[in-house]
């Protein structure tokens, strides 16, 4: 019956976000005396890439492009009898920029002018944004290996990579979106692989809350992937070899090529390390990791009208879970041969295999200059199954594996003062769940109690397997008024119906303003909104139920999380240098977290009933200086802090009174970073971070305070091109080998140490076909 229902709704919920996620250039094209050029040409081109597109202006010197993907173009204009002009322009998600090009009256001597800095910055959004390169990860230290999150963490304040997790602005949900249209998936922290590959990714662009009705849910993140399309190539391969210590390799070879109606892109990736996830002691111990996996792009212009896409993704990852091998550790306190520690893992031997499949299909079609429709069916695949040894005191058999059906359609209308953007988004999910636990030997100390006096435990053999569905129906209509050029007010509601383990319905209002004060071209912005984020499917039942009461556990059934966001910030561009400042507090209902089940490795979410994130951040980027050097620079001051009942989930705690440091919060986080051309076709570029430390879960066990030692690493990369087809780089990570513990809470492993120094050389080789 559920099938059927999907069957009925996909066509009419497929059809998807592309009005809202690209964005549009218009433009204006005047003589001296500021009278309209009819009829001059105006070329679109991306600077990345072959891409380009035309068209002319109207009777009153107007021109404008739409459904332009995120990323950086030029836009130049050609009229008799006039000097050709061109200027920069930046497309983010929903930005709508106005250029004018002032045309001087052609002399003798044919000259291109170019108009001003770069439209580094939209005027028009209430959304802190951050974008990255293609350029930007490939000379970022560390940032192009598969399962690097560098092209996020050294680039976006506020975001962190600990417990083997990535968080931003406190929290654990995040978006990711391929070409704009929505990857979905209710898992929280189950998953430790990448999304994809960065080798695969054109632009990546973070936005951190304020979102307009059309871009979701996820309060604390969205990540657009603009990936390679095949039109920065002409029957062009490349090769990635690399190799380091560890045993590392990060490889990949990818072909690509366009005419002017069709693109393609197409990878192939593998890698491997004896060192894989954050180990829970200095030493690498049972740890390590390899994949691999394939990523596919195809675009097609049927006609001036109608476009189609398809992006398809697929990877495979396994990884070993470290130990720590040193029995009288505080983290296994052997005492009579008993392990009494705060987490004991002397005896574990687990591994974690994952895997992914993506297909997502668009079909954008152009009504006209103002009317756009977007339609945009989906499917992705999701697993992670966690597998104990035999030899293991608890082996623990955790399985899951989530399949999405559905999609997305918008409509976009760009009339004088407005856009508006109205959608429907949905999708059906089904689970299959599989959780284990036996014990080994059957009676352990831990298990003693006076009605069970020989310590037998209670586990879950045989496993028990579970099949949870559920399915999500979003409606979203928000509208951009631009009464006068310098100001833009946005307003717009989301609608959302969640079913699975329980049925919710929540309407989210949101509201933005952006103020542009002129001459300056600062930018002052303001938002107010609520978001609803629908909860994991995951349930319990039988004997896993027994298991939780076992060990003074219980399930309660987990609702979706909540939240209210306001923030304030300011844009200030500067002769090409971009300031970004903002002010933010996300006051959540029913936070996601994550809990294990007693001494085993079953991970179940749970929600914490109250969480309070709040704080500032600041980003800089400067041109490149000199033609040679650029410079980034993101911190984040920050508080997250829960409290309350444990509302949803298995748990046998609850927070104490009041509000507390949530485990992943760190009060400052700071990157700074640059790159640098070189004489002879070098570069050299380097990240610094530092952090001011996690909390603390075991002051004085041993380090005191309620929170841990601040840190500091430092990145390097140096690279040089060979002529055109060749070139290597050597990389070097934490350069210092300054080792801290970043984290005492109980995930993957244990505890938590940062990653010691890695050495690697990367060779890359291009070639036509």
């Amino acid at each position: 019956m559920r099938f059927t229902r999907l069957i009925l709704i996909t066509p009419f919920l497929t059809l998807a976000a592309y009005a809202s996620i690209f964005g549009s250039v218009r433009g204006i094209v005047h003589d001296p005396q500021h009278r309209p050029v009819e009829d001059a040409l105006v070329m679109l081109r991306s600077k990345i890439s072959d891409w380009s597109t035309t068209t002319n202006t109207d009777a009153a010197g107007q021109f404008s492009f739409n459904a332009i993907a995120v990323g950086e173009y030029t836009v130049t204009v050609v009229a008799p009898g006039f000097n050709q002009m061109a200027s920069d322009v930046l497309v983010n998600s929903g930005s709508h920029p106005v250029l004018h090009f002032s045309l001087n009256v052609a002399t003798t001597k044919e000259s291109v002018i170019v108009s001003g800095a770069p439209e580094a910055v939209p005027t028009d959004s209430a959304t802190p944004t951050t974008l990255v390169s293609r350029l930007d990860i490939e000379h970022t230290p560390g940032a192009a290996r598969t399962n690097s999150l560098a092209m996020i963490t050294d680039y976006v304040p506020g975001a962190y990579f600990t417990h083997d997790q990535l968080h931003i602005r406190g929290g654990h949900q995040t978006s990711w979106l391929i070409d704009g249209v929505p990857v979905p998936n209710t898992n929280i922290a189950s998953n430790l692989g990448p999304q994809f590959d960065p080798k695969d990714v054109d632009y990546l662009e973070v936005n951190r809350g304020s979102y307009g009705a059309e871009f979701g849910d996820r309060t604390y993140g969205v990540f657009n992937v603009v990936p390679r399309t095949g039109f920065e190539r002409n029957n062009q391969g490349e090769l990635v070899l690399s190799a380091g210590n560890f045993y590392q390799t990060n490889d990949a070879l990818s072909f690509g090529s366009h005419t002017e109606r069709f693109a393609y892109y197409a990878s192939l990736n593998a890698n491997r390390s004896n060192l894989g996830i954050q180990t829970p002691v200095p030493q690498v111990v049972h740890d390590a990791e390899n994949g691999y996996g394939g990523f596919g792009s195809l675009i097609l212009n049927v006609d001036p009208s109608n476009q189609l896409r398809l992006v398809t993704s697929l990877r495979k990852d396994y990884y070993q879970i470290p130990y720590d091998p040193f029995p009288n550790d505080i983290e296994n306190n052997l005492v009579n041969g008993q392990l009494t520690g705060q987490y004991p893992s002397l005896d574990l031997r687990d591994g974690d295999h994952e895997s992914d499949a993506i297909a997502n299909f668009s079909w954008v079609h152009t009504f006209n200059s103002k009317l756009l429709l977007t339609v945009s069916p989906f499917f992705h695949y999701n697993a992670a199954d966690y597998d104990s040894a035999a030899t293991d005191p608890v082996v623990t058999t955790e399985h899951r594996g989530s399949t999405y059906g559905g999609g997305q359609i918008s409509f976009g209308a760009n009339l004088a003062k407005n856009n508006l953007q109205v959608g429907l988004y949905s999708f059906y999910q089904q689970d299959n769940e599989l959780f284990g636990a036996t014990f080994n030997p059957p009676d352990q100390p831990q298990c003693i109690t006076p009605s069970n006096p020989l310590g037998v435990c209670q586990g879950v053999n045989p496993p028990d397997r579970e099949h949870p569905t559920g399915s999500l129906e979003a409606f979203f209509i928000d509208d951009k008024f631009k009464p006068v050029p310098w100001l833009t007010l946005t307003a717009g509601m989301r609608p959302t119906h969640f079913s699975g383990g329980v049925s919710e319905n929540a309407i989210s209002p949101r509201f933005g303003i952006a103020l542009n004060v002129p001459r300056l071209n600062w930018t002052f912005r303001a938002f107010y909104g609520h978001y609803y984020q629908a909860p994991p499917l995951i349930t319990a039942s039988g004997p896993l139920i027994q298991f939780a009461t076992a060990n003074n556990l219980g399930f309660i059934k987990l609702n979706g999380e909540r939240d209210e966001e306001h923030q304030f910030g300011l844009t200030i561009p500067y002769h090409g240098w971009i300031l970004d400042a903002d002010n933010f507090r996300t006051n959540v209902v029913n936070f996601f977290d994550h809990n294990n089940i007693g001494e085993s490795n079953l991970f179940f979410p749970i929600t914490i009933a109250q969480a309070v994130i709040r704080g500032w951040e600041l980003t800089l980027r400067s041109p490149r200086i000199g033609h040679r050097g650029q410079l980034h620079l993101a911190y984040s001051n920050q508080i997250a802090e829960g409290g309350g009942a444990i509302t949803g989930g298995l748990t046998d705690f609850s927070l104490p009174a009041g509000l507390s440091p949530l485990d992943h919060d760190q009060r400052n986080t700071l990157n700074v970073g640059g790159d640098v051309t070189l004489p002879w076709r070098a570069y050299a570029s380097t990240n610094v971070y530092y952090g001011s430390g996690f909390s603390n879960a075991f002051p004085g066990q041993p380090y005191p305070g309620a929170y841990l030692p601040q840190h500091t690493t430092f990145d390097l990369s140096v690279g040089k091109d060979f002529r055109e087809r060749f070139s290597a780089s050597l990389n070097a990570l934490n350069v210092a080998n300054r080792r801290v513990e970043l984290d005492n809470s109980v995930t993957f492993g244990g505890f938590h140490w940062n990653n010691p120094r890695e050495i690697y050389v990367e060779l890359r080789y291009r070639f036509h076909y």
